[in-house]
């Protein structure tokens, strides 16, 4: 693990939320946000007393919110992330850090922990039991870590409570700009005409690109034969060079492509259109089988934490996610935001666990 380091913010204030849970007594004087990609908690308040930086105000946190956890936070939140610095999930975290900070009134730490596809860190998560530590953690985390691979060191829904679903994007069906589909039909058409000569490529076995497919093959009798990437960015490169035929791609990506003229969109994989990319039908649209899975972030948190605490968590995440600037800043990242109750996003948990564990099941998918 690398040794902490301390970001200074010149944080601006948070602009009020679009939803507020109320507009009455605010409290202030939080103390000022620190991120860094270790655990040495003490360290970070013994180098900010030391050098003796300013406060900042607190966000908009009900007073009744605080009053039913009295005395906690007593220390710094944890909020530990699967991926490495500049990841998705960790810039997720660190955009939610800053404004929860300042609401709590306590530092908030983001600590790096990579590895297993984000698994190391939901397992420390997930027995965590200092009442300071959450998780930033992505779709498999929650669902199908344990599926994929029996040796996972945690029960994702025994192990794990939801506090808000962050950010969700979908993925985008994307074939080669010279390919024979142009549309739902066409795509249709060349794809049983190619039969298994068409191969689709993905990220990785055990990812939503390629258990999404799966669950899209199954849907529509096709069968595209999957090779594996290292990442996105080999999907598009294969596609592009002709190596393969089609891909599940986040948006972003796939929208750079689409605009240079390298890949054509065929549909996204959710159930109405997305704001990130507003052009793209959905996939029922296109006059494919309709097919709602998208990428996804969310807060969690070890089931062992007291539910008065989780509560307060849920509620400062889903607003603060609400909040026209976190908003933008997410949108910026590729996702739009979310900011959920805990009872909807364990819902969506027990809708994909359900989706592709039965894909799992049945095409054997094991993830080394």
């Amino acid at each position: 693990m690398s040794r902490p380091s301390l970001i200074p913010s010149s944080l601006p204030a948070l602009r009020p939320p679009a939803i507020s849970l109320a507009s009455t007594e605010r409290r202030l004087g939080a103390r000022l946000f620190r991120a860094t990609r270790g655990g040495a908690l003490s360290l970070i308040a013994a180098v900010a007393m030391g050098l003796g930086l300013s406060t900042v105000a607190s966000g908009a946190e009900p007073v009744a919110d605080a009053a039913s956890t009295p005395g906690w936070p007593s220390r710094p939140l944890r909020i530990l992330v699967g991926f490495g610095p500049g990841s998705t999930p960790d810039l997720v975290a660190r955009i939610v850090a800053e404004p929860l900070a300042r609401s709590l009134g306590q530092p908030v730490v983001v600590e790096n922990h990579a590895g297993a596809s984000g698994n190391i860190a939901a397992a420390l998560v997930a027995k965590a039991t200092d009442q300071h530590t959450i998780g930033m953690l992505i779709n498999g985390n929650m669902t199908i870590a344990k599926m994929l691979n029996p040796a996972t060191a945690y029960e994702p829904q025994k192990d794990l409570q939801p506090l808000s679903l962050v950010c969700v994007a979908p993925m985008v069906l994307a074939v080669p700009a010279t390919s024979a589909a142009t549309s739902g039909a066409s795509f249709l058409a060349a794809a049983k005409a190619a039969g298994n000569r068409w191969s689709y490529g993905s990220p990785g076995v055990g990812t939503l690109g390629h258990l999404g497919m799966e669950v899209f093959k199954a849907r529509t009798g096709l069968a595209p034969v999957h090779v594996p990437y290292p990442g996105n960015p080999q999907v598009i490169t294969g596609m592009v060079g002709g190596q393969i035929d089609l891909a599940l791609l986040p948006p972003g990506l796939a929208q750079t492509q689409v605009d240079s003229g390298k890949l054509r969109a065929i549909g996204i994989t959710a159930g109405r259109r997305s704001p990130l990319v507003p052009d793209m039908p959905t996939l029922a649209e296109a006059g494919l089988p309709a097919l709602s899975l998208e990428i996804w972030t969310a807060a969690a948190a070890p089931s062992s934490l007291p539910a008065p605490i989780a509560q307060r968590l849920s509620r400062l995440i889903a607003e603060i996610v609400r909040t026209p600037d976190v908003g933008q800043k997410l949108f910026r990242q590729g996702y739009q935001a979310a900011g959920s109750t805990a009872e909807a996003l364990g819902q969506r948990v027990q809708a994909d666990t359900a989706l592709l564990g039965e894909i799992i099941r049945t095409q054997h998918i094991v993830q080394e």
